[in-house]
């Protein structure tokens, strides 16, 4: 089996070499960064290039899936791949061993002193080539039906750093750092990320047409053990109730009920936020879209079988403090409240509203997070010793 290919991007020449920049300010770095889904594409997309800007060396190293891949190359990051495609929980857990292994041989080629990530791959592969790791998580072990719960315990004795959210529920002990931000402003944060009003071309709308946005959940990951969303049914329901009030696009990889196929959303995946941006409404049984959805203003009907006590951080604050999102464990009730959604022809301008309420709480989590790795242990120490210290990135 193919374990890794080089890209064609020089994945050893840094963003200042190539533009002839003078190095940072800080001691240059060799970092590994490990990503396994779109979404860890996003969050350390801004970060690998702050870095090489500081100038430092850094190397991204993937899963081969397809999204993540397209994405990779979209935004034109230099990558390695350590591990193919899975097609099944059970295939991950018994290929973990292997893909550690292969990660870890890619990144001592690179000679690496630091590693960051999101979670299991990242804890055992610092670990097995005995350089310190930097870890984000928004997931708390409590989700899913004790699949994560699980994961987690195994690979957090490993882990040297771990950064959440200030409303992560769980206490974990003098590795934890709180930040006050949320995962996607890493990507979404105003001063990262500009809504390009072309993407209603792209879509084959007029600009300022009406329209509505469904993304589902394959649940195929191991964290999703136990948890349910909408099924079949309730996508054509969906779309039934929607479609009255504009064009419906859904975004799913796979999992498009027979009947549905001609809704699916056929632009770029790096456009996918411009065209959230500009929805009605987004309605979804995933997680990071919708923090994504009410991070841009968007309003959101959210539907989770864990939502309520077990429900995540970021999902509860952006309902309860800021109004931004509505969850519901009952896909019913969810479909329920779209209907009633649509019909606002006002929504839009007060979610904007609510929207700046948001940003003036929290801080740009892409500044924070380069700096936290660039500086780290010290950074470490500062944080914990100060934690006001994050204000300056607000």
């Amino acid at each position: 089996m193919t374990t890794y290919e080089q890209t064609t991007f020089d994945a050893s020449r840094t963003l200042g070499e190539a533009a002839g920049a003078m190095p940072g300010p800080h001691t240059s770095r060799r970092i590994g960064i490990i990503v396994n889904t779109p979404a860890q594409v996003h969050f350390y997309r801004h970060i690998y290039e702050n870095l090489l800007e500081h100038g430092h060396h850094a190397f991204i190293i993937a899963r081969e899936q397809g999204e993540t891949m397209a994405l990779l190359r979209e935004y034109q990051l230099p990558y390695e791949v350590y591990t193919g495609p899975l097609t099944s929980k059970m295939g991950k857990v018994m290929s973990l061993p292997r893909n550690v292994l292969d990660a870890a041989s890619i990144l001592k080629k690179h000679r690496v002193d630091l590693i960051t990530g999101f979670g299991v791959y990242d804890a055992y592969t610092s670990a097995l080539l005995g350089v310190p790791n930097v870890i984000f998580s928004d997931n708390e072990p409590s989700m899913g039906i004790g699949s994560y719960a699980l994961q987690f315990r195994l690979y957090f004795p490993f882990v040297d750093s771990i950064l959440t959210p200030s409303y992560y529920k769980k206490d974990l002990g003098e590795k934890h750092i709180r930040i006050q931000g949320i995962k996607e402003m890493a990507y979404l944060h105003p001063s990262r990320y500009t809504p390009d009003p072309s993407v209603y071309e792209s879509m084959g709308l007029s600009k300022g047409e009406r329209y509505s946005l469904l993304r589902f959940n394959c649940l195929d990951a191991i964290h999703d053990i136990g948890v349910g969303g909408f099924n079949d049914d309730d996508k054509r329901r969906l779309v039934k109730e929607l479609e009255n009030y504009g064009q419906v696009f859904i975004s799913s990889e796979k999992c498009v009920p027979r009947g549905l196929e001609d809704h699916v959303i056929k632009i770029p995946k790096n456009r996918i936020h411009d065209a959230l941006f500009y929805a009605t409404l987004l309605v979804t049984d995933t997680g990071t879209m919708a923090t994504e959805a009410a991070l841009l203003g968007t309003p959101t009907v959210r539907c989770a079988s864990y939502v309520g006590v077990s429900d995540l951080g970021n999902f509860i604050e952006l309902e309860k403090k800021y109004h931004l999102l509505f969850n519901y464990r009952d896909s019913a009730e969810a479909i329920a409240r779209a209907a009633e959604l649509i019909k606002d022809d006002t929504i839009k301008a007060e979610w904007a509203r609510r929207r700046q309420s948001l940003y003036a709480d929290n801080v740009d989590v892409c500044a924070l997070m380069t700096w936290y790795i660039e500086n780290y242990p010290e950074s470490y120490d500062e944080l914990r010793n100060n934690p006001n210290l994050q204000e300056r990135y607000r």
